[in-house]
């Protein structure tokens, strides 16, 4: 004789208990609804919030000083003495091919009028555009061997920021505020200051967010001194009114919000973000009670170097209040407003490196003296480098096969030179890398895997470096 089953494993014997039990389980399936519809709703008012790193990191943050246009490394960080002596001459087949845009065949070497002098303990060899910096150089890990996929502007310009060489790809910022969450909930976690001469090729989708959701794209400033407008509240509205009138708003916004509407939700969190900048923002961007000798430090107020200079300074400060990613331009517009010297790389480099030099040591000696530097990794470089052969005798190509970058802080071994191009700067020969290899070694730095920061998109789980990169082991 078989004893009866328990209870909670009762087989279903009519249509009466069907529909019971079913109801049970439906009931139980419409709760479990309305709490993911809660958590969607309280992760739409802050949907940045801090994430754990995959590992230890170094760096909470990222500084880029972006060089846009394309800096030479022969006039900068990699001296060729060669070059200089083979100048005015073809250049010798065994060096191998290169393709330019603009360059003939027939282009003849240009040697460098600028002189390196060994700076710091370390003794790296610094050139006469960068005085100032040279005094920062046992903090810098010079990467002579970068290079990358395009000599285009915006291609080049693309893949430098999202590991493509296409639009439509998120940003390493946008990864990198994806993969971490913000640090502040009163600013934005994502900042590109822009050059006051206009936009680059590749235009604001460089920076952007791509397939992300829209809450990870970069707040833009504004060049000039006010870099973010109605920060003041409006004359008569109190800081209480104001935020009866915005909650109001939220509640609104929230009644019906979709659990996939992420622009929507984007735009919820703008609003928000947008009161709390009225009280925090202000001071923050006011630079009027720096002292004296910070101001003098970035050389702000002192002609060529005072925009630059505000923007680093604005840099600092942004990156002590918690903001993650913060790109710094320099060169807007187009052709010679930018380091894209084709015409004469002399009159070029001379002007672009005399707005920059001082402001950026400024920033790197500021965020020592103030602890900062530890926690903030410092970057600068442009899309690519310069042609070793002359383009209308005076000026030199773009060139994708070998350049310079730099890093400083975040965990960075500086005073050290990691690479190198052949002896007229011509390719990267000695340990290569690629722009995929740069972002890696910035996501390590920040704790970050590159194989599980990945975002699914169109059936495939995407990644910042794309083809795996490698990290720059010499330097961390």
């Amino acid at each position: 004789m078989f004893n009866n089953p328990p209870e909670h494993s009762r087989p279903t014997a009519t249509r009466r208990e069907f529909i019971r039990d079913a109801f049970g389980g439906f009931g139980g399936l419409a709760l479990a609804s309305l709490l993911n519809e809660q958590s969607v709703r309280a992760a739409a008012t802050d949907p940045r919030l801090p994430r754990p790193a995959h590992f230890p990191a170094r760096a909470r943050s990222v500084i880029f000083l972006f060089m846009a246009g394309g800096p030479s490394h022969i006039e900068t960080f990699d001296p060729k003495p060669l070059l200089n002596k083979l100048s005015g001459t073809v250049r010798p087949k065994e060096f191998g091919e290169a393709k330019y845009q603009f360059i003939k065949t027939t282009a003849k070497l240009l040697g460098t009028k600028r002189t390196f002098r060994k700076s710091g303990q370390s003794g790296i060899e610094v050139s006469d555009l960068f005085p100032k910096v040279a005094t920062c150089v046992d903090d810098l890990a010079v990467i002579r061997s970068c290079h990358g996929n395009s000599v285009v502007h915006s291609a080049a310009q693309y893949e430098l920021f999202s590991g493509r060489i296409t639009p439509g790809f998120p940003s390493m910022g946008s990864w990198m505020t994806y993969g971490l969450g913000s640090e502040t909930d009163s600013l934005p976690s994502y900042v590109v200051m822009p050059d006051p001469n206009g936009a680059l090729p590749a235009g604001q989708p460089m920076y952007d967010r791509g397939f992300l959701p829209a809450i990870f794209q970069p707040t833009m400033f504004r060049p000039g001194e006010k870099p973010v407008l109605n920060l003041d509240l409006p004359n008569g509205i109190s800081l209480s009114e104001r935020r009866q009138t915005l909650d109001l708003i939220q509640r609104l916004n929230t009644a019906n919000l979709q659990s996939d509407d992420y622009e929507f939700s984007a735009r919820i969190n703008a609003y928000d973000l947008a009161f709390k900048m009225q009280t925090e923002a202000p001071a923050v961007l006011d630079l009027s009670k720096e002292p004296q000798e910070t101001l003098d430090l970035y050389g702000i107020g002192g002609g060529l170097t005072h925009d630059y200079g505000r923007r680093c300074l604005l840099a600092r400060k942004l990156v002590e209040k918690g903001v993650r990613f913060i790109v710094v331009v320099s060169g807007g517009g187009s052709g010679n407003l930018t380091w894209d010297a084709h015409g004469d790389v002399e009159e070029n480099h001379l002007r672009m490196a005399a707005q920059t030099d001082k402001p950026m040591a400024g920033l790197l000696l500021d965020l020592k003296r103030r602890g900062l530097l530890d926690s903030t990794l410092v970057m600068w470089g442009g899309e690519f480098g310069r042609s070793p052969e002359a383009e209308s005798g005076r000026g030199r190509d773009h060139h994708n096969l070998g350049f310079s970058m730099w890093m400083a802080g975040g965990g960075i071994k500086g005073g050290q030179v990691v690479g190198a191009t052949d002896a007229i700067g011509l390719h990267a020969v000695e340990k290569p890398y690629h722009f995929r290899d740069v972002h890696t070694t910035i996501l390590h730095q920040l704790g970050l895997d590159q194989r599980k920061l990945t975002y699914p998109h169109l059936g495939r789980n995407e990644r910042l470096t794309f083809v795996e990169g490698n990290v720059i082991e010499e330097i961390v």
